[in-house]
């Protein structure tokens, strides 16, 4: 998340309040829901796993790119499914995984690999880049309607640089058949929250419904007085988007600061959002047009 020191934090914390779709899903491993019309399967993975990926962070952001590309490819993206893309005057790249559907129409869920100098950047983002592969393995099981893209995003912390380049070379046919863009930045801290001003209401209430059907919680949290992150760029650009990160009032001091380290996750709520995110995401594909 890009921060900026000079505003004095100031959240909008509210209930979650949103109109819930009367979803309900089935547990399991593989999970599989919404059993009597379409339904919607994925491999829910083990939590050691999942905090196995989140030690695998690196200082260095050349290392972190590197890492992230090594896990992709243990989860299965690998040759063309996988590349790095360029951006112009940066010396490193986005990282694009691609899950190929049955239609043109796609779903984007991204996170940056980058971090600032001081702390590990753990929280600020290796936790949501870091979960983009096993989010690709775990629907890579199944066909998929959406093309899902998981895009490790480059220099976000100089504002906003890889998701920028990325959306602004789409072509614009292509863009267009963008259904959502779901940003992961910041998890771990504590529960899942939705930053509501950047997300779209539709996808929004999807969201609520699932969390609700699978009892965890999601909370709101706007944080716009203290920064920004790269779902920005897609909703430039007209693509709905759902951001998602864990930050509070009281937690938001780790950010860019050397308490940005392994420690600072929770990590039963760092497990609870994958399983969120992961069902939410076998949800759309499944249930969208």
């Amino acid at each position: 998340m890009t921060v900026h020191h000079e505003f004095r934090p100031r959240f909008v914390v509210l209930v979650v309040a949103l109109g819930l779709l009367g979803c309900l899903l089935v547990g399991g491993h593989p999970r599989i829901g919404f059993a009597q019309e379409h339904p919607i399967r994925f491999v829910q993975l083990q939590q050691e796993l999942i905090e196995s990926r989140l030690r695998r962070f690196a200082r260095e952001n050349a290392d972190r790119e590197n890492s992230l590309k090594q896990i992709f490819m243990e989860a299965g993206c690998d040759g063309e499914r996988l590349r790095e893309q360029p951006i112009k005057r940066q010396k490193l790249p986005n990282v694009i995984c691609a899950l190929p559907g049955s239609t043109d129409s796609a779903i984007i869920i991204g996170a940056h690999f980058d971090h600032v100098d001081r702390g590990d950047g753990v929280v600020d983002d290796w936790s949501g880049v870091g979960l983009l592969p096993s989010l690709f393995q775990s629907l890579n099981g199944e066909p998929r309607k959406h093309t899902i893209i998981f895009a490790g995003f480059a220099a976000e912390e100089q504002g906003l640089i890889g998701s920028d380049f990325y959306v602004k070379q789409l072509p614009p046919e292509q863009a267009a058949k963008i259904r959502l863009m779901i940003d992961l930045d910041c998890l771990g801290l504590g529960p899942t929250k939705i930053w509501l001003n950047h997300s779209d209401e539709k996808f929004a209430n999807i969201l609520n419904a699932v969390a609700a059907s699978m009892k965890l919680p999601l909370g709101v949290v706007n944080a716009d007085q203290i920064g920004d992150e790269d779902s920005t760029s897609f909703r430039k650009h007209h693509v709905p988007t759902v951001m998602l990160h864990s930050v509070t009032q009281q937690t938001i001091p780790i950010l860019h600061s050397d308490s940005d380290n392994l420690s600072a996750i929770r990590v039963d709520d760092y497990y609870d959002s994958y399983r969120l995110i992961a069902e939410y995401l076998a949800y759309l594909d499944a249930k969208l047009d």
